[in-house]
Parts: C-alpha cells; sequence; structure tokens
C-alpha cells in the first residue's frame, strides 16, 4: 500500500505530506533509510515496513493495485519454472497439433523468406526500410525451452497468452481502433511488410517462436534477451492485450506496461494496450532509462504503430543488429505520453 493513498494506521502529521521532496515520515523506506517521497513510499500489507518504488528490486514503477508484500513476505520470492514438456507447452500457448507427428515442434525453413528480395544497392534497402521475419532457433529442444522461459513469466504475471489484440465487450471494441483518427495521421504498413507480419504470425501458430529468452534479474524482474543474433529490421513481436480507452485507465490502471495504440485528436477517442490479463512476450520487454546517455544506447529496438487493413497495430521492431545473449530494449517514451523512467536500470 501507498503511504500518502491508504494506510491502516493513519499518518498523524498529515502537512508533512503536502511537499514529496522535504517531508519525513516516521515510517521510512527499509532500503536508503529515508521517509522523503511519501507518494512512493510503499507499506507492506503484511509487516508494515515502508518501501520506496524505487528502491525495491526489481524496481515498481506505479503503485501496484490491490495487496503489496515486500520481498520478506512474498510467497512468490521462488519461480516455479514451467515444466519442459512439450505437450503441456503446446496446450499452453494454443499451438496447433499435427495429426501425423506428435512431436512436431521442428524447425522448417519458414516458406518464401527471402525469394522474393530482390538484390538491389544500399542505398534502396536504406530508402525501402523492408521489415525481416525472425529467424526461428532450429534446435527443437532449445525452442522448448525458450517457450518454457516465456509460459514461466506469464504464469507468475497471472498473465494468460495471447498472441493478438483482445478486444472486451465492457472496455474498447475492435470498431473503435480506426487508424484514421490518428492525429497527424499513422503511416501503413505496406503489403510487402504486412506479408512478413503474417509469416511471423503463423510461424507462432506453428510453434516456431521468435528467438528470444525470457529470464528473471534480481534489479530489473523479467527480461527478454536474444538467443541467437538478429539482424537490424527484424520483426519481433506485435505488442498485444486488451484495448481499451485510455480515459478508463487514467486513474484505476497500475501502468503496468500499458502501450498507447492510439492517439487520437478527441481525447475520448484515445485508445490504449494493456497487457495485465493477456499478452506475450513483449510485456516483459524492458524500457531504456531515457534521462541518461548510457540508457540511451542500450535500445536495440524501435516500438513502431501501424495502420494495417485500416486499424492500429504496434510492432517491436530491431534497430540495429543485436547478438546473442544481448538484453531487448526499447523506449517507452517513443511517443506522446510521459513514462517515469528516470529510476530504470
Amino acid at each position: 500500500m501507498v503511504v500518502s493513498r491508504r494506510r491502516r494506521t493513519q499518518v498523524t502529521n498529515l502537512r508533512s505530506m503536502a511537499d514529496d521532496s522535504d517531508s519525513e515520515l516516521d515510517t521510512v523506506c527499509e532500503e536508503c533509510s529515508s521517509g522523503k517521497q511519501p507518494a512512493k513510499l510503499l507499506l507492506c500489507d503484511k509487516c508494515d515496513k515502508g518501501f520506496h518504488l524505487f528502491c525495491l528490486r526489481p524496481i515498481l514503477v506505479s503503485v501496484p493495485k490491490g495487496s503489496w508484500f515486500c520481498p520478506s513476505c512474498s510467497k512468490h520470492q521462488n519461480l516455479k519454472a514451467f515444466p519442459l514438456v512439450q505437450t503441456k507447452l503446446l496446450d499452453f500457448f494454443r499451438i496447433k497439433r499435427s495429426s501425423s507427428d506428435a512431436s512436431y515442434i521442428s524447425c522448417s525453413p519458414p516458406d518464401n523468406i527471402g525469394k522474393k528480395r530482390k538484390r538491389t544497392s544500399l542505398v534502396m534497402s536504406k530508402k525501402k526500410r523492408k521489415l525481416l521475419p525472425y529467424n526461428p532457433t532450429v534446435d527443437p529442444q532449445r525452442r522448448l525451452e525458450q517457450m518454457a522461459s516465456l509460459a514461466t513469466a506469464l504464469r507468475a504475471s497471472n498473465t494468460e497468452f495471447s498472441n493478438k489484440l483482445t478486444y472486451v465487450h465492457s472496455k474498447a471494441l475492435r470498431s473503435a481502433n480506426k487508424a484514421v483518427l490518428e492525429k497527424g495521421g499513422m503511416q501503413v504498413l505496406s503489403k510487402q511488410d504486412a506479408e512478413t507480419l503474417a509469416l511471423c504470425k503463423n510461424m507462432m501458430v506453428r510453434g516456431e517462436c521468435p528467438p528470444l529468452m525470457v529470464v528473471f534479474d534480481p534489479y530489473e524482474g523479467f527480461t527478454v534477451e536474444a538467443d541467437r543474433c538478429i539482424k537490424d529490421l527484424t520483426i519481433i513481436t506485435e505488442y498485444v492485450g486488451d484495448v481499451d480507452y485510455l480515459s478508463n485507465r487514467e486513474n484505476n490502471y497500475d501502468g503496468d506496461s500499458m502501450m498507447t495504440l492510439l492517439h487520437a485528436s478527441d481525447p475520448s477517442q484515445c485508445l490504449v494496450i494493456c497487457p495485465d490479463k493477456r499478452s506475450n512476450i513483449a510485456r516483459f520487454i524492458s524500457g531504456i532509462n531515457n534521462h541518461t546517455p548510457e540508457g540511451r544506447k542500450k535500445q536495440n529496438l524501435k516500438c513502431v504503430r501501424f495502420n494495417i487493413n485500416g486499424e492500429a497495430r504496434v510492432l517491436l521492431v530491431a534497430n540495429r543488429d543485436i547478438s546473442k545473449g544481448e538484453r531487448l530494449y526499447y523506449d517507452y517514451n517513443g511517443y506522446e505520453h510521459e513514462y517515469p523512467t528516470e529510476n530504470f536500470v
């Protein structure tokens, strides 16, 4: 819980909460021993000890909804790895089974990759900026390990796997997602790039996942690493989740990886993607600390919104060559909304 918003024991001196920069509270952060910035000071719902959002490891960017327990009191300190069993992974990711081969998860070269790509000069290649499909890991056992790492992270965060935008009746309907409403216009995904995106989607349906591994870092939480070399302009994944109106989420959502989908001139038409219930690996890709040069140097992905068949969609694309073992990062503040990244590692 947050000291300045809700406490089981009321703070005796309420005036001390007026100035975040100079105020001191009886409750101090267990990590830094300071009571400053009470608006960012959480109280454990079990032991009542205080912790700053930015002092926790991994840090919390925003106030969590509901009860919150400190690392000592949390019952989820030890992650339970998802079973490395092919049938369980097939069911978890709803992968279509082959009628002829129960052990069909093997990497077949994606159809037509590169066949239509003509050799051109470097200038033309840079100008056209065509997107590339990801290249799945060849070893089927390693790919099972990649899938299990994502399943572990999704299950630990109580998130259902989904690889597409979800429209729920109580939120925004699909009819509300009109790319034409984007303020200033939205770039249209070319036919060839749309085919590349469809190829990536089809590979995922077949169990040929992107060559990525989700790992847990004590400082950053769940993060994503490249499990093989990835070329510049490769489609990593689509950012997915429940689509909702921004106005519905401004005051009652904890901001966990919420992504802008549509920035309309009319604020009532602005849409966001909320991956707290349903999502894919995009939820665990880290953001850079764009307040420092060192943080900005980490960026190796770009977040791009496209008009695809009249609807707004968000893709994460490599903006340079990425080495095996390199952690993936993109700028949370690539668009109009400010996101508090100054405490990011």
